[in-house]
């Protein structure tokens, strides 16, 4: 275990519970409520589209058994994620990291926290979730990719190391700068970011 890890561990143990800590818990674990269809049929055809993205999905869990993902998503697959997260329950949480690095700062533990317990809630474990790492406008474009990739990935370890959570559960994709949250000030910290996004797709029952 690297020193960085040891003391991520040692701060997520003895993290004490907080009213913020709580408080962003309850907020992710509201924002990635799946929503209920109203009625359901018995004799009800299943949606193509839904079809389609559970076989995306699946193809990219096949690749993400183990705490390091095998291969990261390409520009397709990307783009695939990025058209499944547009209408499915998501959140942005600010996870901060040491400059110009993946290590997670000790600053962001209460994020982690609150993220790594409303992922273990009854009502959200075994779905799939995609964690989508974005950066700022600084810098050039493949780098940004790749380090927001790698972002991703240190979130993702987090949560499987400390949560348990099952690692094709959690899927981890770096979008550099392809998609800002405030493209009118493409500098600004809010560009900054992890998305948590419920595909809405449910692992195999008993996971």
């Amino acid at each position: 275990m690297t020193r960085t890890a040891l003391i991520l561990a040692l701060a997520l143990a003895f993290c004490p519970a907080s009213l913020y800590a709580q408080s962003l818990e309850d907020q992710i674990g509201t924002a990635l409520q799946a929503k209920k269809p109203l009625t359901r049929s018995i004799t009800a055809v299943p949606d193509p589209a839904a079809v389609a993205e559970k076989q995306i999905v699946d193809r990219l869990r096949a690749r993400s058994i183990s705490v390091e993902p095998a291969q990261a998503p390409t520009a397709d697959e990307r783009a695939q994620i990025a058209d499944i997260a547009r209408d499915k329950p998501a959140i942005d949480l600010e996870i901060l990291f040491e400059f110009n690095s993946a290590d997670i700062s000790p600053k962001a533990v209460p994020a982690l926290v609150a993220l790594g317990n409303a992922l273990s809630r009854q009502d959200l474990k075994g779905s799939v979730f995609f964690i989508n790492g974005h950066t700022d406008a600084a810098g050039g474009a493949d780098y940004n990719q790749m380090l927001s990739q790698r972002r991703a990935n240190s979130v993702r370890r987090v949560l499987i190391e400390q949560y348990r959570l099952v690692p094709d559960t959690l899927i981890a994709a770096g979008f550099g700068k392809e998609q800002l949250k405030n493209p009118a000030n493409p500098l600004g910290e809010e560009n900054r970011r992890v998305q948590i996004v419920n595909t809405t797709v449910q692992a195999a029952a008993g996971r």
